[in-house]
Formats: C-alpha cells, sequence, structure tokens
C-alpha cells in the first residue's frame, strides 16, 4: 500500500476578485460519502477542467470526478490577469523572447491549441462572449530602455513570422486614456478572458456532460491499493483506478517534486465600479490589456459591465514564498504599491478606492519545465504553470488526459520531453537570493 498525506491545504490571500464581481453562484456542492469512478482529478482550475473536457471528448462513457478544495474560481483561475497568451511570453527573460526561433515556433503552435480548445469550450456550452474576447494585447512602455525592449521583442517576432504593431504615444493614450505610456507593441492573438467566468461556465458545462465536480473537498490523503487509488476529502471518499494531480504548486505538499517547484506570489488590485463621471475623466476604450515591456513591471486591464462592471485591475509586485501562504501584510503593503502605480498612470483619477486586493499562487521552475507525467502507476500529474496559468495549464490538463487514455499527441509529446525540474538552492538562500532578486528587477522596472 503506497499513501501520499497532503502536507498542507490550500490558503488564500483577499478575495478572487473576478469571482467575486460575478452574479452569485449556487452554493458549492461537496463530496458527500463514498464512490467509485473512472478518474478522479484533484484540482478545479484551468488544468483539472480541461482535463475532464479531453476526456469526456476522448471517451465519454469514463465516469470522472473533479475535487476542488475550494469553491470554483476561487483559487489561482480566479486571480490571474485573464490573459491567454499565444506568443511567447517567457517571464524570466528580459523581454518575453524564448528559447530561440526554432523552439517558440512550437510554443506558440502549443499555445494556438490551448486557445482553440478553450474557444470550442465557450462555443459548445455557450459561455457568454464577454467571457472569451480575442482582443489582443499591448506591451506598454514608459521609457526609452523598455521602448528598445519592445523593439528587440518585435524583431524576433518578424523572425517567426508573428505580426506586431508599435504604437506611439497618442495611440497608446487614445486606448488607455493614460499619458503615462510613451509607445507600446500590439500583438493580435491573445485572448482577453473574464477567468472566473470563463472556469465557473466550464464547470456547469462538464456538470451537464455527466462529470461529477465536487467544490469544497480538498484531498488530504491519496492511497493505493491493489489497482485503485483512493483519495479521501473531508466527507468520503473517491475510488478511482486513474488519478490526475492539477493541484499546480500543491504537487508538492503530496511530497512530489520537492525542492523543485518556486512557489510565487502576485498581487492585484480591483477598483471600484466606475461611474460616469469617473468613466469621463479616464476616456480611452472600454475594454484593454497592457502587459509590461520589462516582464517585471505592471500588468494593467480595464474590463466593461458585461465583464463584471467599469474597472481597472492592476497586478504587481512579487514574493517567492515556499510555504505557499502569502501574509495578509504582504497583499496590505502590495496594495499600497497599487494604488500609487494607478495614480502614476490616471491622476485624474487618483481618488477612485480600489475594492479587491489578493494574491495568487504561481509555481515555476528554475529551468522553466511543467511536471506533466506518470508519477506512479497510474497516477499523473498536470503541474507547473510557469506564470502561464491560462494557457500552460490548459495544456498541461490536456496532455494529461492525453498520457493517461494512452492516445499520444503533440501536446502530450512535448512535456514529456522536457527534463525533470531542475533542483533549487537549499533554504533559505533561495528565499533570500529570490526576493531580492524581484525587489532589484522590481526597481529596476519602476517606471514600467
Amino acid at each position: 500500500m503506497t499513501v501520499h498525506k497532503a502536507e498542507r491545504l490550500p490558503v488564500q490571500r483577499g478575495p478572487a476578485a473576478w469571482n467575486a464581481i460575478l452574479p452569485a453562484q449556487p452554493c458549492p456542492a461537496p463530496l458527500e460519502g463514498d464512490i467509485r469512478i473512472d478518474v478522479a482529478i484533484v484540482g478545479g482550475g484551468f488544468a483539472g477542467l480541461s482535463a475532464a473536457k479531453r476526456l469526456r471528448q476522448q471517451d465519454a462513457n469514463l465516469q470522472i470526478a473533479v475535487l476542488e478544495a475550494g469553491a470554483l474560481a476561487e483559487g489561482a483561475s480566479g486571480r490571474n490577469s485573464g490573459f491567454m497568451i499565444d506568443l511567447p511570453h517567457d517571464v524570466q527573460s528580459d523581454d518575453y523572447a524564448g528559447k530561440g526561433v526554432e523552439e517558440d515556433k512550437k510554443v506558440i503552435a502549443l499555445n494556438r491549441a490551448a486557445i482553440s480548445f478553450a474557444k470550442e469550450c465557450v462555443e459548445e456550452y455557450a459561455m457568454d462572449a464577454a467571457y472569451f474576447d480575442p482582443a489582443g494585447k499591448i506591451n506598454g512602455a514608459a521609457s526609452e530602455t523598455t521602448r528598445n525592449l519592445n523593439a528587440s521583442y518585435a524583431k524576433h517576432l518578424t523572425e517567426l513570422g508573428e505580426a506586431s504593431e508599435t504604437l506611439d504615444a497618442k495611440a497608446m493614450q487614445e486606448l488607455t486614456g493614460s499619458r503615462h505610456y510613451t509607445s507600446g507593441l500590439y500583438t493580435p492573438g491573445t485572448v482577453m478572458i473574464q477567468p472566473a467566468g470563463y472556469i465557473r461556465s466550464l464547470g456547469t458545462g462538464l456538470r451537464r456532460d455527466g462529470v461529477f465536480v465536487f467544490e469544497e473537498s480538498p484531498v488530504s490523503k491519496l492511497t493505493r491499493v491493489n489497482q485503485d487509488w483512493i483519495l479521501t476529502t473531508p466527507n468520503g471518499h473517491v475510488t478511482a483506478a486513474k488519478v490526475i494531480l492539477a493541484n499546480n504548486g500543491h504537487l508538492e505538499s503530496f511530497g512530489f517534486a520537492r525542492k523543485r517547484l518556486m512557489h510565487v506570489f502576485l498581487y492585484a488590485s480591483m477598483t471600484v465600479d466606475l461611474n460616469a463621471d469617473a468613466l469621463s475623466r479616464l476616456g480611452g476604450q472600454p475594454r484593454w490589456g497592457v502587459t509590461p515591456s520589462d516582464p517585471m513591471g505592471t500588468t494593467m486591464r480595464r474590463i466593461d459591465t458585461a465583464q463584471g462592471g467599469n474597472r481597472v485591475i492592476t497586478r504587481t509586485c512579487a514574493s517567492y514564498l515556499p510555504g505557499m501562504v502569502a501574509s495578509k501584510s504582504a497583499v496590505a503593503r502590495a496594495a499600497k504599491v497599487h494604488r500609487r502605480k494607478f495614480a502614476d498612470r490616471f491622476p485624474a483619477l487618483a481618488d477612485i478606492p480600489m475594492e479587491y486586493s489578493w494574491a495568487g499562487h504561481l509555481c515555476l521552475t528554475w529551468n522553466g519545465v511543467s511536471v506533466m507525467r506518470e508519477l506512479e502507476p497510474g497516477l499523473f500529474s498536470a503541474c507547473c504553470c510557469n506564470g502561464l496559468g491560462t494557457v500552460r495549464s490548459t495544456l498541461t490538463g490536456i496532455a494529461a488526459a492525453d498520457m493517461l487514455l494512452n492516445r499520444p499527441s503533440n501536446i502530450s509529446a512535448h512535456f514529456m520531453a522536457e527534463p525533470e525540474p531542475a533542483k533549487l538552492v537549499p533554504s533559505p538562500f533561495a528565499e533570500i537570493g529570490a526576493n531580492l532578486y524581484f525587489r532589484w528587477k522590481e526597481w529596476r522596472a519602476r517606471e514600467e
């Protein structure tokens, strides 16, 4: 008998704002009692729900259960910025360029496969079109240094045969309403999603398809008994022939990939719903997304009523936290930074309050690989988003489903060819070094 006990369960700081701004959903339905199924999936985010959908596409007769520790869209899937990015977006680089032309072309094809998969889900389940907006995005620049980073990235995109458009300060102001940006680089392939709306709708569609989706059902133990896995939750057990762990960094909580996963938290704040006077002072277009030309700068996004209100989201500040828990004081400190960043960009709205501030958990590896493989007989992983949760997690979920069914695909082959995550330096050197590095990078990108 093999037993894996969870050393910790997810702890969230601050509200999942993307979920909070949507209409209330039905009360979560936890697992009550014991059931037997074919496949159990631990985690109800982008990876877990994508895995469930892929399994249903491949074999409609499978009995599948998704076990989510909290409510759908209350975890990381409701705490990101909602960018489904098709192009190379290496957050550990200076300008997002990846690992060379040929490798980046493969990554683009994979990212677009994930976006196509999501689009098919949107259409099949008749999701609100506002939750999946193929608007593209802009890398915003506020200095000559970052304008040069955009120029470098544009050159790389040309080598890849990808389109981009340079925007001047006037075009950036017309789009965002802000004079802060001196230039920008527009790329058309990114889809701007309402992440909580997408995840909630995907969960609803899967339930209609016959997939069990149990919320508030954290898995505290995995036990291998003969050919089955038994998953223990607070109010019941699931017996399954096969299991997919789609719990991102909490893969390590079950004892896998120890000292190989980097647990990083990013922080964000969202304004109140802007009234007519504030919208008049703001100007610009009702929907847009700006990522910083320097990856350690500030991401900004504006949404409209159809996505949960006329609001602006500010995302910046990072912490490396091996314990996987952000403190309330860390969220409060970041919220103060967000207010400054927002006021720098929109001085006419400096008095507008932030309604929500929160922390979101990312999982990265030093060498930029995911953990998608068979860990033990019948136990698979679809983990480690490397800061690209909407796209990469969708891909790892698809790949794990294909691998579980022994139906090889280009997606599963990509992840299977990746090496093991590199070992991290021992504690406390990793924490000290990583957080000092973040502070330096944030200081260097302070204008962005």
